[in-house]
Order: structure tokens, then C-alpha cells, then sequence
């Protein structure tokens, strides 16, 4: 007739209801590192969304002084024909329209839950309004640069034109 060691099964069975025990709390513990690495990467989201937006208004800020400037300096040109004015003041003010538009965009895709996106989708859409904002820095320059070689061309012309002729 076997015997049994009724001490050891009571172990055993102390044992494993412990062990038991520590496999629960290390589930809820996964469970809460996981809730906290999900926090974490939506604030970095927002992080992220917000460096964006700061960087787009820093951008159109410096496109409003650009156009300020420049606009001002080729219009105060006396080499700008006045046919010629409402061309040039067009041509910034259709960028600054774009740019307009651009900031109303950003301002509902931030405040609405209309457009249901995730953090993702929406910081992609923020990378590309940045992107945006940089080109139409650079396209204020071409253009004034374009502007500022007309007016150049054209003071050199009147001098040439207007030399005193010694013979």
C-alpha cells in the first residue's frame, strides 16, 4: 500500500496558490506599464503636434513681416510703373490667402472632432502644413528676388538712358 506525505501536498498546493498570487499581480502590473506606455505616446503625439503648430505660426509670422517688407520696398520703387502695382500686391497677397486659408485649416483640425483621425494621421497632416508654410517662404523670395532684378534692371536702364553724353 502506497503512502502519502500529506505535509509535502499541503505545500505544494501552499506553493502553487502563492505563485498563483504573483502571476496575478504581475499580469495587472503588465497591464498598468502598458495603460502608461500608451499615455506616454499620446503626449508625445501631442508633443509633437504642438512643436508643428508652433513651427507653422512662426513661419507665417515671418511670411506677414517678408511680405510687409518687401512689398513695401518694391511698391515705394520708383521703377515700379503704376500699371504694374496691383500685379505685384496680387501676387503676395495670393500667397498670403494660401496662408490664411492654411491657419483656418489647422485651427478646425485641431479644435473639431469632425474630422475623426488619429493622433498620427493628424500630426502628418501638420507635417505637410509646415512644409507648406516653408515653401511659400521660399516662393515670397523668388518672387521678390524676381521683383527686386526688375527694379534693378530697369535703375540701370534709366541710367544708361539718361548719361551725359560728352563728345
Amino acid at each position: 500500500m502506497p503512502v502519502y506525505d500529506n505535509t509535502n501536498f499541503i505545500s505544494l498546493a501552499k506553493s502553487l496558490v502563492e505563485s498563483a498570487k504573483q502571476t496575478s499581480q504581475l499580469l495587472k502590473t503588465v497591464e498598468f506599464l502598458n495603460e502608461q506606455k500608451q499615455r506616454i505616446e499620446q503626449v508625445n503625439s501631442v508633443i509633437k503636434q504642438i512643436r508643428a503648430v508652433k513651427e507653422i505660426i512662426r513661419n507665417n509670422q515671418e511670411l506677414v513681416k517678408v511680405v510687409q517688407h518687401d512689398l513695401e520696398e518694391v511698391l515705394n520703387s520708383p521703377f515700379i510703373k503704376p500699371e504694374e502695382i496691383e500685379r505685384v500686391t496680387v501676387s503676395f497677397h495670393s500667397i498670403m490667402d494660401i496662408a490664411m486659408q492654411d491657419m483656418e485649416f489647422m485651427q478646425q483640425l485641431l479644435t473639431s472632432n469632425l474630422l475623426k483621425m488619429t493622433d498620427a494621421e493628424r500630426l502628418a497632416i501638420l507635417e505637410a502644413q509646415k512644409e507648406r508654410s516653408r515653401e511659400m517662404i521660399a516662393e515670397v523670395g523668388l518672387r521678390t528676388r524676381r521683383f527686386k532684378t526688375i527694379i534693378s534692371f530697369r535703375e540701370m536702364q534709366s541710367k544708361i538712358n539718361n548719361r551725359a553724353i560728352n563728345f
